[in-house]
């Protein structure tokens, strides 16, 4: 098991929404139904396009991308949307840096002291927690922890994350990794996310971000 680095969560943090900005929220649909989705091969689609001397969160490749350079660092990026209950679903590649690292979603997005992140590692822990009013808790248990189901290394993850009512369910390639109940946020904005914990580097690009009635 391992801690989240989730605790200087805003010490290198790009685009961040307000939730006065983002569009009404979308109502229930039938189960399935597509809701938003980004294949990233538009770049003006919405995402934060940012790069400085070690950080990035842009469109590349074919993809989005999320480098995060600093140590105890994370990265996110927001489409602008808002929706109540979601399933959301993207593909996630290490593409370099440490095996030692989280990625994920972001679901229910207030603003940058309030949302929910369902992760991955690349060396295969996984967990689900909460930001409110700034502070970080993992939700899923008091580590992330282990699962089989992650493939290692550079492999690609399909990373499944539903956030329906007060329950939260986290998917690595089609198996239920990690669950978790909360009641305080119902609706926001969706997101990737990326970071790291004692080396600098982790190099994530996501592919085929699709979001859809739970």
């Amino acid at each position: 098991m391992k801690d989240l680095a989730i605790h200087i969560l805003f010490l290198v943090t790009f685009g961040l929404l307000p939730a006065c900005g983002l569009p009404a929220v979308i109502g229930p649909k039938p189960s399935g139904t597509i809701l938003f989705r980004d294949d990233f091969s538009n770049p003006s689609s919405g995402w934060d396009r940012r790069w400085d001397s070690s950080n990035v969160t842009d469109y590349q490749g074919g993809g989005y991308r999320i480098l995060v350079g600093e140590a105890h660092g994370v990265l996110w990026s927001n489409p602008g949307q808002r929706f109540g209950d979601v399933r959301i679903e993207v593909d996630a590649t290490k593409i370099a840096g440490p095996d030692d690292n989280n990625f994920g979603v972001i679901c229910r997005y207030q603003d940058s002291k309030d949302f929910y992140f369902l992760l991955l590692s690349s060396d295969g822990y996984v967990g689900i927690g909460k930001v409110a009013r700034g502070a970080e808790t993992l939700i899923s248990g008091e580590r992330m922890v282990k699962s089989g189901a992650v493939r290692l290394g550079q492999a690609i993850n399909h990373i499944r994350a539903d956030c329906f009512a007060s329950q939260f369910v986290l998917y690595a390639n089609g198996s239920r990794v990690a669950a978790a109940q909360d009641s305080g946020l119902v609706q926001g904005d969706t997101g990737l996310m990326a970071g790291t914990y004692d080396t600098p580097g982790a190099d994530i690009l996501f592919r085929n971000f699709v979001v859809s009635s739970p």
